[in-house]
């Protein structure tokens, strides 16, 4: 294939592209397992299930892109749920206590950066100490206990729909689609999201060129825990409950769907429209499963093939491409030449 032909056909190539295929697909497989796929009530309900793991996809997607991960969203989540609850059976002001969750997700995300970028821990090793950590302050918080008693007005947030929507987009939703534009703006047109490019690529080199890694990491682990605590606020009204395991196991979900955009787990490459295609790959076949009883105990074998096939498929690719780019043109099968296209042994110069 020559360059010309691979730089025309460029844009159908890219995982991103693959992955709207792909979306297209499941839709039509759902529509033909149920008629109830594309029903107004079935889209709403996806936006209540999966609304707060989308909105947790959107920081960890800078994160990974960093080189780095956060495996203590759930428990971020999780923590802020039963804050509130906690704070809301002690009589405290509704918005005294989205301040004081606000805060908490801010410096539980703070505590993760300055653990990675100042110690120098392996944000791997930190994340998981701290998923059990925050998951531990929720037991503490709530123990054995449930707050359900939440107004009526907040818990409306969580079940109704947003307004001028036709009553097919949830508030989850809602936040999910304002925090993508912001995340992908963010990231794909300002010198930050650069950076982040940059530092995922080689640290090193981020650092010779004066990007600031430890304060933009630092940064960016907070975004995941302000962000974490808001998808912790949006659950609990959603489920109008309070419990310690609010968000148990999540973190697995938002991974899986972040590779599946094809974001690497490397650093350094990856897209916010992979992952909302992701986001809508991932909820499309999961619900096309529970719409034909399929084992949903059995579920997390999809998410885990996902996962591994994510991986695999994005390190196929990027293998497949450096192959290709080390291949000068035309040397496959018609042996060694040049740079210039003089055969090899013309070229070299005996010694």
């Amino acid at each position: 294939m020559s360059d010309r032909i691979r730089a025309s056909l460029g844009p159908l190539l890219r995982w991103e592209t693959g992955l709207a295929l792909v979306v297209v697909i499941i839709g039509i497989v759902g529509a033909s397992v149920s008629s109830q796929f594309f029903t107004s009530n079935n889209i709403f309900n996806l936006g209540l299930s999966y609304g707060e793991i989308a909105i947790m996809t959107l920081p960890m997607t800078l994160i990974v892109i960093s080189g780095e991960i956060d495996l203590s969203v759930a428990s971020i989540l999780g923590m802020s749920s039963a804050l509130l609850g906690y704070l809301w059976a002690r009589h405290w002001p509704m918005l005294a206590i989205f301040l004081l969750v606000a805060v908490v997700g801010l410096a539980a995300g703070a505590i993760n950066g300055l653990l990675v970028t100042r110690l120098g821990l392996p944000s791997l090793a930190v994340t998981i100490g701290t998923l059990a950590v925050y998951r531990g302050i929720a037991t503490i918080l709530l123990g054995p206990n449930t707050v359900a008693n939440f107004p009526v007005t907040y818990t409306n947030l969580g079940v109704n729909a947003f307004p001028f929507t036709g009553n097919d987009l949830t508030y989850s939703a809602a936040v999910f689609i304002v925090l993508a534009i912001v995340f992908g703006v963010v990231l794909h047109t300002t010198p930050a999201g650069r950076s982040v490019y940059a530092m995922g690529a080689s640290v090193e080199a981020a650092q010779f060129a004066g990007i600031r890694v430890k304060r933009i990491k630092t940064v960016l682990f907070m975004t995941s825990g302000l962000v974490c605590a808001l998808a912790g606020v949006l659950l609990t009204f959603r489920l109008n409950t309070a419990v310690q395991n609010n968000g148990l196991g999540l973190e697995l979900d938002v991974v899986a769907i972040v590779l599946l955009g094809g974001v690497s787990i490397f650093g350094g490459k990856g897209s916010v429209i992979g992952v909302v295609l992701a986001v809508l790959a991932f909820a499309g076949i999961q619900n096309a499963l529970f719409l034909t009883n399929f084992n949903q105990e059995a579920a997390g074998i999809v998410t885990g093939a996902l996962l591994l096939l994510s991986v695999f498929g994005r390190n196929a690719a990027s293998f497949a491409s450096r192959l290709r780019a080390w291949l000068p043109a035309g040397r496959r099968g018609r042996g060694p030449e040049s740079p210039a296209g003089t055969p090899a042994s013309a070229a070299v110069t005996p010694p």
